[in-house]
């Protein structure tokens, strides 16, 4: 960020006092300008015994299979967001069942947060963002295709919480790995 949003003019990298971390500081107003991750809200939808997955229309990983998911909005909840990404990316509507999964992914400045959620009427389409959805089987599910480190650890824990008939809340920190 070289311009403050607050005032317009240059801002500069430094620790501001009672600080320790370097921010963006307006050389103008003083206004410091603070980078906090990102809230990212999605479903894990299930349909009879499948999940619903989307396949990517957009960068990153255009092509791979994901959840339905995106950045959480001003002025929603996580659960409604995660209600709108999946009404956006797979014309889907559903009935959220709890929170799932939540993951800390600090090297990328993210939190995502993945609701339990049941596929009404067994509808659903591809919206803007997505080339296709499909609902998977276990055995079906394209591994190898899945966009990203947390749509796999979802998908894991899921059909081994579908075993137990028990479905807990997941908290986790997902580091790098090397295809992401």
């Amino acid at each position: 960020m070289n311009c403050c949003t607050h005032c317009g003019h240059p801002t500069t990298a430094q620790i501001p006092p009672g600080d320790d971390k370097l921010r963006q500081v307006c050389s103008a107003c003083g206004n410091i300008h603070y980078e906090n991750p990102k809230t990212i809200c999605g479903a894990l939808v299930i349909w009879q015994d499948q999940v619903l997955l989307c396949r990517r229309a957009i960068e990153p990983r255009y092509g791979y299979w994901t959840l339905p998911a995106g950045y959480m909005e001003l002025n929603e909840t996580m659960q409604q967001g995660a209600e709108r990404e999946t009404f956006e990316e797979a014309q889907a509507y559903i009935d959220t069942e709890q929170l799932y999964c939540l993951y800390d992914i600090p090297h990328i400045g993210q939190i995502y947060a993945i609701f339990k959620a049941k596929l009404q009427h067994g509808r659903f389409g591809a919206g803007t963002e997505t080339l296709e959805s499909r609902l998977f089987h276990k055995d079906d599910i394209p591994w190898e295709q899945l966009a990203f480190q947390s749509v796999r650890q979802t998908l894991h824990h899921y059909f081994a919480d579908r075993e137990q008939e028990h479905y807990p809340l997941h908290l986790e920190t997902l580091y790098p790995t090397v295809n992401e």
